[in-house]
């Protein structure tokens, strides 16, 4: 229990960041990561240990939100909406005023992967580039290209929007 106990301390936020990240969410992402750390303990014997625990951690958390997305999806039987994540986290000084952060999120969502969630992971995240790459099983390097990438497609993107 102890060791549980050890993980909860260590990593609670950093799962809550993620999943709020990628949920938009706060109440979600809280109770996700409650459940994250619930379904950690019952199965820590199974962990191999070969990736960081943050990283195993955060794929039990992602799995849990696209589970409760699909859930959640079969039972209104409609379309989840997208939302805006919260903007009251710290975010790069582009994304200042209500209308900017708007263009900018829908600029976001035609991106595609990785770059999209390499984004979004850095700034709403608020993840490190070494934290992103672990999550990947890519290179701390490979983080900061793609994140760096993925700044330049939505600028290329808003430019021509003008």
């Amino acid at each position: 229990m102890d060791q549980i106990e050890e993980l909860y301390k260590n990593y609670f936020h950093d799962v809550f960041l993620y999943i709020r990240s990628l949920s938009a969410d706060e109440q979600l992402a809280e109770d996700i990561t409650q459940e994250t750390f619930f379904k950690a303990m019952k199965s820590v014997d199974s962990f191999r240990g070969d990736c960081d625990i943050r990283v195993w951690l955060c794929q039990i958390a992602k799995n849990l939100l696209f589970t409760h997305s699909k859930k959640r999806k079969r039972l209104t039987n409609e379309e989840i909406p997208e939302t805006v994540p919260d903007t009251s986290a710290p975010i790069e000084d582009m994304i200042a005023d209500t209308q900017q952060s708007m263009e900018i999120h829908k600029v976001l969502h035609t991106l595609t992967e990785p770059y999209k969630e390499v984004f979004t992971l850095r700034v709403f995240g608020e993840l490190s580039f070494r934290q992103i790459g672990d999550i990947f099983g890519k290179t701390e390097s490979w983080a900061r290209v793609t994140f760096h990438r993925a700044k330049l497609k939505i600028i290329d993107e808003l430019e021509v929007q003008k």
